[in-house]
């Protein structure tokens, strides 16, 4: 199994259409094979702290996943709302 934890830092001003654009990974990410776990969170101290919480049944499964039209375009159309680069950490159970 593949945890992913994926921080995206919006613009303050744009918190509401990168949330908007988010949102429309889930329900088809949540159908993808391999999908354990898939939900965006924000923080409640600083709302344009977005952050996705994944899980998934091998790494096969996150790369094909990352490969997906639903995410290849909500990527590009993110251009212009962040504040900053999406950091994306894989991890595996170590103990």
């Amino acid at each position: 199994m593949v945890r992913v934890i994926a921080h995206i830092p919006a613009k303050r001003e744009k918190v509401e259409e990168v949330k908007r654009l988010l949102a429309s990974l889930i329900e088809p990410t949540r159908k993808e094979a391999g999908c354990i776990r898939y939900e965006m969170w924000q923080n409640t101290k600083e709302p344009a702290d977005l952050t996705f919480v994944e899980e998934w049944a091998s790494r096969e499964a996150l790369d094909a996943h990352l490969e997906t039209e639903h995410v290849t375009s909500v990527l590009q159309q993110l251009g212009g709302l962040l504040s900053g680069e999406v950091d994306i950490r894989t991890y595996h159970l170590a103990a």
